[in-house]
């Protein structure tokens, strides 16, 4: 027969064994949540990584429409020279009634514009609006969706460099309706077969770029201040080298 002490050394000890238990089970489901973490981590950085492999190979492989359609009005997006001379020969060729410079700097002149562009005095007078009130992309594509739709346009030639035309494309869609982008990427270097690979500064731009554009694609989670409706995204033309 078990004696008064053997049945209160026995109890005694139930609860040690029981925080020894609880003790080891505590590192057993920190590991495995370090475990889910480091899996959910690498899991991110394939998506992101597959990710910018595909919007690099699609940005260096588009190419400058030879001859685009006709459209309502153009837009340009101020960032480059090279983007403000594709818009004025645009316009001066008949491809679009009037030209939007967005982003113009609050300090430059009507007049020193017309001098940078180089564009023709009376053309520039009668048919150019400039916008000095957007600040980034997400301001480009809110003071144009007020011009288009001031003036009631149906179709719309974008221009941009190629890297920064996905996400111009995709904030200008949040805005506009019943209205049409025509994409009209300006390509300053060829990157086309991978050579953005070999060039440390267009890698820099590419990654900062997809960088920018995941981060407004998770903006379009969350409710923004949509005009309604939807706009009819013509794909960029791309080739092949």
């Amino acid at each position: 027969m078990m004696d008064a002490r053997d049945s209160t050394g026995t109890a005694g000890q139930m609860p040690v064994v029981g925080s020894l238990l609880h003790a080891r089970g505590g590192p057993h489901r920190l590991a495995r949540a370090l475990r889910i973490s480091a899996f959910s981590i690498l899991v991110l950085a394939a998506l992101f990584a597959g990710g910018f492999g595909w919007f690099a190979s699609t940005v260096s492989h588009m190419t400058t429409p030879a001859n685009p359609a006709k459209a309502d009005a153009i837009i340009v997006l101020t960032g480059g020279q090279s983007r403000l001379d594709a818009a004025m020969d645009l316009l001066a060729s008949g491809k679009g009634e009037r030209l939007l410079i967005s982003g113009v700097h609050p300090s430059a002149s009507r007049r020193q514009l017309q001098a940078a562009t180089g564009g023709d005095k009376a053309l520039f007078s009668c048919c150019v609006d400039i916008d000095r009130a957007a600040l980034d992309t997400i301001g480009n594509a809110e003071e144009s969706a007020k011009w288009v739709e001031s003036h009631a346009y149906g179709t719309v030639i974008l221009v941009t460099n190629n890297y920064h035309m996905p996400r111009s494309l995709l904030e200008m869609s949040r805005l506009l309706h019943g209205a049409r982008l025509e994409p009209y990427p300006v390509v300053n270097t060829n990157l086309g077969d991978g050579g953005w690979l070999t060039k440390p500064e267009a890698l820099r731009v590419l990654l900062t770029e997809y960088s920018k554009y995941v981060l407004a694609l998770a903006r379009g989670i969350v409710p923004s201040r949509q005009t309604g409706g939807s706009v009819a995204v013509a794909q960029a033309a791309t080739a092949h080298n």
